[in-house]
């Protein structure tokens, strides 16, 4: 049995300039823990791949396409192929999130 301590594992800032932590990484999917402080944003982007998002923990707003909402601890979020996404930690507290990817990058 393979047990990843995701509190454990020491993050990384990544190119959109947030903390990142790569939990799972293999040819059917990415497994990324966004660290996202008060004020943090990720732009508008997309990839070629279903994506979800996952709340792990405080509140924030994800943009998916045109629709965008404030999201909150064990909310699911899912971004179709090619849709442009955004995240934002702009309801003042951190804002962590698992993305997920299927498959990976």
């Amino acid at each position: 049995m393979d047990i990843i301590k995701m509190n454990k594992i020491e993050g990384q800032v990544n190119a959109r300039g947030v903390t990142a932590k790569q939990l799972i990484k293999h040819k059917n999917t990415t497994v990324m823990n966004l660290i996202l402080q008060p004020g943090d944003s990720i732009p508008e982007h997309k990839v070629p791949v279903d994506v979800f998002f996952y709340v792990v923990s405080g509140k924030g707003t994800i943009k998916i396409g045109e629709e965008d909402a404030i999201v909150e601890e064990t909310d699911i979020i899912l971004c179709p192929p090619n849709t442009m996404m955004s995240l934002k930690a702009d309801q003042g507290e951190d804002f962590k999130v698992l993305n997920v990817k299927t498959p990976s990058l």
